[in-house]
């Protein structure tokens, strides 16, 4: 990690944290992105995967993130922060590379920020309205689900 990030990484809320994770890796920078994240973070994904420790859990994760979709882009419409917690709601947009289907979804993502890095993920992203998206039949219609497939009761 350079020295620039880090004393940049300690400096900052928890908001710009997540803001220029998202930033850095949106523009590929995912070193850079890596460099705001505690070694030992805990993404709480939920399902039948459960948390997923560590750095290297995170790279695998944005590694794989986007397999089978191109054009992959996210807008943060809202940030609400407080302490070393930040939430944004954002529309996650795309292509399925097989199909050329695009998706445009809502979802929401929490962050917990210790010592100026990422230390604790939650996420939730609307995977039924993406899925009626991209599926052929329009009618199709399923559960509000967490970014790991887990349903979520309304």
């Amino acid at each position: 990690m350079s020295h620039e990030i880090e004393e940049v990484a300690l400096q900052v809320s928890a908001a710009e944290v997540h803001r220029r994770i998202i930033e850095l890796g949106g523009a590929g920078r995912m070193e850079e992105a890596l460099a705001l994240i505690h070694p030992e973070v805990i993404d709480h994904r939920g399902g039948t995967s459960g948390d997923h420790h560590g750095l290297d859990a995170w790279k695998d994760k944005w590694e794989h993130m986007h397999d089978g979709f191109q054009d992959v882009s996210v807008t943060v419409e809202h940030n609400v922060a407080s302490g070393d917690f930040s939430v944004n709601r954002y529309t996650l947009r795309g292509t399925h590379s097989a199909s050329g289907r695009r998706y445009e979804v809502t979802g929401l993502d929490m962050i917990r920020v210790q010592n100026g890095k990422l230390a604790e993920h939650w996420a939730l992203a609307d995977l039924a309205a993406m899925g009626r998206q991209l599926s052929a039949d329009d009618s199709v219609e399923g559960p509000a689900q967490t970014d790991t497939g887990r349903q979520i009761r309304h």
